[in-house]
């Protein structure tokens, strides 16, 4: 398994409305929280503490809220806000 992100549970459900431009500074944030989350949490599945508290990141015309879990080596993006 790799490392990975993606909407959760969807990208229509968590992004739905939001504009494209943002669509792309949210993609382009998930992705450095990605690369940190791997250097962090270098043993991905088998990590055995506990998981780190989600996060909200502000990005250009807005933020979004995720969530890191190493065991599933996956960052999970649950909600973009616009404004």
């Amino acid at each position: 398994m790799s490392w990975s992100w993606e909407y959760s549970p969807s990208e229509d459900h968590v992004a739905a409305g939001a504009p494209p431009a943002l669509l792309v500074h949210v993609e382009e944030k998930a992705a450095e929280l990605l690369h940190a989350a791997e250097a962090l949490y270098v043993h991905g599945t088998a990590y055995e503490g506990l998981s780190p508290q989600g996060g909200v990141a502000f990005v250009e015309g807005g933020m979004f809220d995720y969530q890191v879990l190493p065991r599933h080596e996956r960052v999970y993006i649950f909600q973009v806000t616009a404004w």
